[in-house]
């Protein structure tokens, strides 16, 4: 099991993003998306993320390089995971349920509060509207387009959308970064930490990395 720590970063505060961007690149810990857990999915993008926090939520800072490009879904909670998409699933030690959050590649969120795969509580608007996003590619839509592409896309997560208060956090939470895109012409479903199932399935907390909260 992999794990990864999370620096208190108190100059995210207030910072725009660029700088938040700047801070990220150095002060936090690097990670690549680099599990490819099922052989019929071997397409590998070069995917890196860091992931920080003030007091009051996390910053997440995904950097993206590979083929084929596609942003079809520009609506949130749409099933942005068809599109050129990254993931990140997050659980409370204790909890029998987690909250995954999922973004393509112009900040298109679908995000939800999941007991399992068929078990779950998509976010109000009023939430969605909490989490920041700011992509390179911008915020208009497209269809797939062929070639060799670099994005970014920063987000901020409140701790209030995860049932966390900042002010009272636990040493350790549990989860797994992701990156997959499944209606472009190379489908492929990476993993930060490996998942050991038989097909590509993201909600399976049991294989779900440490975060530990400086």
């Amino acid at each position: 099991m992999k794990s990864l720590k999370v620096p208190f970063l108190p100059q995210l505060t207030g910072a725009g993003a660029d700088e938040i961007i700047r801070i990220l690149e150095t002060e936090s810990h690097k990670s690549s998306i680099d599990e490819a857990n099922w052989p019929e999915f071997s397409y590998k993008p070069i995917t890196i993320f860091s992931l920080a926090r003030d007091e009051e939520r996390f910053y997440l800072y995904y950097f993206v390089r590979g083929n084929c490009l596609r942003a079809v879904h520009y609506n949130d909670l749409k099933p942005v995971w068809t599109d050129s998409c990254v993931e990140f699933f997050v659980q409370k030690p204790g909890d029998d349920f987690y909250t995954n959050f999922e973004f393509n590649c112009i900040g298109t969120c679908y995000a939800a509060k999941c007991k399992n795969r068929s078990e779950f509580e998509l976010f109000s608007d009023s939430q969605l509207s909490q989490i920041k996003r700011y992509a390179s590619l911008g915020q208009k839509p497209f269809q797939e387009m062929q070639g060799l592409f670099t994005w970014e896309l920063l987000v901020e997560l409140p701790f209030s959308l995860i049932g966390l208060d900042g002010r009272n956090l636990p040493k350790m939470l549990r989860g797994n970064f992701y990156k997959c895109a499944d209606q472009t012409e190379l489908p492929h479903y990476l993993s930060w930490n490996a998942i050991e199932s038989e097909r590509p399935d993201f909600h399976r907390p049991e294989f779900f990395g440490e975060l530990i909260l400086d």
